[in-house]
Formats: structure tokens, C-alpha cells, sequence
């Protein structure tokens, strides 16, 4: 088909001779009168393809005169037929420069932003409540199992928190490895191990008998099961969300408040009935039943990415992301202390039941459902994840300080009541906050992977110190206590440095 050169359109737009733009030309006329008398100037000119059909004219000069012309209506106006037509045209040429610019990378999206809303996007914050539910609701479940380790295996305090410690270690250090993986487009396969992990787990500890069977079994299988669901899980959630994130991470991040509200009460109830082994079985059951529909239905919304090192080194030549690092290792190295001591604190300071101890750890986990939505909600409408946690882990410290002076059973519930609220907000804004730092989210999974190895540290080796400080006081919970407060106290220092280095003294919605 020819190409048609008599419109208006492209008569004063194309040029007569393809000169350099240094030597601009005057455009062809339409007739004995020449409508454009005036030279052209370079930044005037501009260079384009055009494809029109099986046509294609190489170096076409497209003119953009003075608006201080004037052009005949003839010469100047299009029918709705010519700009439909020649609008579309020209509206898809483009330079060299501009198709070599626009060639899409390999690892490139063209998604467009976060949906930040609807059925897929909702969906992905029901199914990561459930892998909240069956990883941290099953860690901060580990106070009923403190004390009936420490009483079956017989071992100190310290010992058994090693157990606990490791499972909570390893959910968060494998998060670089599950995280980069998750990256790299293996999320179901890394997921599905994770899963079989965490089942493997719980099964066998129904078998164990001695301690290091029990501390291979749950500590180690299973802390590395979650680690290997939550971290992906958590990466693949982040990109469904943008302006409610912080929201979306908040409701995900209830499950660990549901399941510290189920497990606890099931050990307890099943442990009389039906004895340690059926008990765990019966646990491991629910865990596959929660699990079910996140093997199903969870969808990764970015495509692979492939590039770059297995771990990102270059993220801590940035101040924000790196004191941000440090002050959640000390935030939790002193955060898991009353989760793992708590109960044994009553029973053993003030006399308290088992029945009593297992109801404050259920109380300390089932407030957390509100203090991991509310806090979220708040930061996602009004301050930003940034400007809470800092001030939420100032509270959490002068809490640990006065967890000192309470002497009453009834002083316990209200501590658990107000820390398991404070906890369960860290808890949330943590990864909430975390993703923030993250401009890439092709890297989502690599750097907050990181972040949770880093802070994996401080949940390894913090119960165990406070459990060891313990001994070493013959029993007194005080040197353990000012370890806990002190360590948060510190944290608040480098959580205020990193949200300084990332958008100053001034007051940002960050």
C-alpha cells in the first residue's frame, strides 16, 4: 500500500532534504506561496521514524515552529479521520535513541505500581496470616514448652531456651536464603520444602525423649521450616502493596497473635488428655490444615530476578538501612526475653499455677492482635511505619524496667496485658518498616532477608543470656530484666539514627 503524503498533517511537518541539524531547510510548500518563510533552528527540529505501512522513511525531520506563526486554517487543521490516523502513527515512531532507550532489560517489569487493594491483593494478606499463624504464632508459643521441657528433660532454664532461641534464630537467618530464592522465581519449591520442614519437625519431636532430640527436632527442623515460609511469603506480600503496606503487614502479622493464642491453648488442653506425643501430632495437623490454602493459592506478582550477589552488601553503605539493622537486633535481643519467661516468672517469683502461667502467656500473645493492627493502621494513615517504632520500643523498654517491681499476680496481667500490645507492635512494624527501606522491589526479598539473618542473632543468643543471668542470681529474675530493658533501651538510640539519616529532624510522614 503507498503511503499518502497530501494531508495537511504531514505536509507541514516533513521536510524537504535530510541536512544535519546544523543546517536546518525550510518545509516543502503547498503551493506558489510559501507558508513558512522563517529558517528553523535546531532546538526547533527533532528527528523521527515513521512507518507508515510497508513504508519506512529514514531521517524524517518533524518541525516545531514558533508559536508566534500563524498557519492558514487548510494547512493547520485535521478531520477527526486524519488525526485518528496519522495521530496513531506518529504517536508510535520513535528514534534510534529513543527504541534503544525504551528496549525493555530482561529483569525488567512493566507491571506498573502495586495494586494496593483488591480480591488478589487481599487475598495474599489472608493467606500470609496463616504463615504468620503456623511460624511465629508456633515461636511465641514456645513459653508453654519451656516449662514442660524444663520439667520432663530436666535442664535448666538456659539450656531449654537454646531450643526456642535456635527456632526463632533460624526463622529469621535462613530469610537471606529463602528471601534471594524467592527473588529468583523458586518461591513455590522454596514454600513447599519450608512446609515439610515445619511438619517434619513437629512429628518428630513427638517421638523425641531425650534433650538434643528434641532440640534437633524443634529448634532446628522446625525453626528452619518457617524460616523458609515466612521470609518469601512476607517478600512475594510486600509487592501487592504500597500506601497500605504497612496495613496489609499489620493483619498478616495478627496470625503470630492467633496462633500464640491457639497452640499455647491446645498443648495445654492435650497434654492432660491424651499425653506429649498425640499432643504434637494434633499440633502438626493444624499446621497442615493452615497451610493448605498459602500452598495453593500464593502467586508471586513480580517475575524472577536474577541479578545481582547472593547477598547486598552495598545496602549497608547506607546509614538508615544499617542503624535500622542495629537497632532491631538490640530490640529483640531483649524483646523475646518475656515470651520465654514469663509463665516460669509466676510460677516460680509468685507462686503461680500452671493454669495461671499458661493463661498470662495468652494473654501476652492474644493482645497482640490489636497491637499488631492498630499500630500498623495508625502508621499507614497518619505517621508512616517509621516514626512509631521508635517510640514504641522506648515504651517496651521502661516496661521491661518496671516488670521489676511487680509482686501480685494481678500486677502480672497487667503487664501482659500492656507488653504483649507495645510487643506484638514491634513485632508488626518491623518488617513493615523494613520493606521501606527497600526503592527496589526486585530486592525485597535480598534485603530484608538480610535484616532478619542480622536480627536472627539477637534472638539466638538473648534468651539464653537472660536465662543464664537468671542462674547466676540464684533464681532472681532482676540481672536478667535490666539485661532485656537495657538492650531495648539502646536499640531506641539507632532506630531514632536511622529515621534522622533517611528523612532528617523534620517532621515527614515517614
Amino acid at each position: 500500500m503507498a503511503a499518502d503524503f497530501s494531508t495537511p498533517y504531514l505536509r507541514h511537518v516533513l521536510c524537504e532534504e535530510f541536512s544535519t541539524p546544523s543546517t536546518p531547510t525550510r518545509t516543502i510548500s503547498s503551493g506558489p506561496k510559501d507558508i513558512y518563510p522563517a529558517p528553523l533552528t535546531p532546538r526547533n527540529i527533532r528527528a523521527r521514524i515513521i512507518r507508515v505501512k510497508d513504508v519506512r522513511i529514514v531521517c524524517v525531520r518533524i518541525a516545531f515552529y514558533p508559536a508566534t506563526r500563524s498557519y492558514t486554517s487548510d494547512d493547520m487543521t485535521m478531520n477527526d479521520h486524519e488525526k485518528q490516523t496519522h495521530g496513531a502513527q506518529f504517536s508510535n515512531t520513535n528514534t534510534d535513541d529513543d527504541s534503544h532507550s525504551q528496549t525493555p532489560s530482561p529483569n525488567s517489569t512493566n507491571l506498573g505500581p502495586p495494586p494496593d487493594g483488591g480480591f488478589t491483593a487481599w487475598l495474599h494478606v489472608l493467606l500470609m496470616h496463616l504463615v504468620f499463624f503456623n511460624s511465629w504464632g508456633f515461636a511465641n508459643s514456645f513459653g508453654i514448652f519451656q516449662q514442660y521441657y524444663t520439667v520432663s528433660l530436666s535442664q535448666s532454664s538456659s539450656s531449654i531456651a537454646w531450643i526456642g532461641s535456635v527456632q526463632v534464630f533460624l526463622l529469621l537467618f535462613v530469610g537471606v536464603i529463602g528471601g534471594r530464592a524467592s527473588d529468583a522465581g523458586h518461591f513455590h519449591l522454596v514454600f513447599r520444602i519450608g512446609v515439610f520442614l515445619q511438619l517434619l519437625g513437629v512429628f518428630m519431636t513427638s517421638l523425641c525423649r531425650t534433650y538434643w532430640q528434641v532440640f534437633l527436632a524443634h529448634g532446628v527442623c522446625v525453626g528452619l521450616g518457617n524460616g523458609l515460609t515466612f521470609c518469601p511469603a512476607l517478600s512475594v506480600l510486600s509487592t501487592y502493596f504500597e500506601r497500605n503496606r504497612t496495613f496489609a503487614v499489620g493483619i498478616a502479622a495478627a496470625g503470630g497473635a492467633s496462633g500464640g493464642l491457639v497452640y499455647p491453648a491446645a498443648v495445654h488442653v492435650l497434654l492432660g488428655e491424651v499425653g506429649f506425643a498425640w499432643t504434637l501430632r494434633i499440633v502438626g495437623f493444624i499446621m497442615l490444615a493452615a497451610h493448605v490454602p498459602s500452598i495453593l493459592l500464593f502467586k508471586p506478582r513480580l517475575p524472577p530476578y536474577t541479578a545481582g550477589a547472593f547477598v547486598e552488601w552495598t545496602a549497608f553503605k547506607e546509614s538508615a538501612y544499617t542503624f535500622f539493622t542495629m537497632g532491631m537486633f538490640l530490640s529483640f535481643w531483649g524483646l523475646y526475653f518475656a515470651f520465654f519467661y514469663l509463665g516460669t516468672f509466676a510460677r516460680d517469683r509468685l507462686g503461680a499455677t500452671t493454669e495461671t502461667s499458661v493463661n498470662l502467656l495468652m494473654i501476652l500473645n492474644g493482645i497482640g492482635i490489636a497491637g499488631r493492627i492498630i499500630p500498623n493502621l495508625i502508621g499507614d494513615r497518619v505517621t508512616g511505619p517509621f516514626n512509631i517504632v521508635t517510640p514504641f520500643s522506648f515504651a517496651a523498654c521502661l516496661l521491661i524496667y518496671c516488670w521489676a517491681a511487680v509482686d501480685s499476680i494481678h500486677g502480672m496481667y497487667a503487664f501482659a496485658i500492656i507488653y504483649g500490645f507495645i510487643a506484638a507492635a514491634l513485632q508488626a512494624l518491623f518488617p513493615a518498616t523494613a520493606t521501606t527501606l527497600t526503592t527496589d522491589p526486585e530486592k525485597t526479598g535480598v534485603r530484608l532477608g538480610m535484616i532478619l539473618s542480622v536480627v536472627g542473632f539477637a534472638c539466638l543468643t538473648g534468651p539464653p543470656i537472660s536465662g543464664a543471668l537468671i542462674q547466676a542470681g540464684g533464681g532472681s529474675y532482676l540481672y536478667a530484666q535490666i539485661f532485656a530493658g537495657t538492650s531495648i533501651a539502646l536499640s531506641v538510640l539507632c532506630l531514632a539514627a536511622s529515621r534522622v539519616s533517611k528523612a532528617g529532624w523534620g517532621w515527614v510522614k515517614i
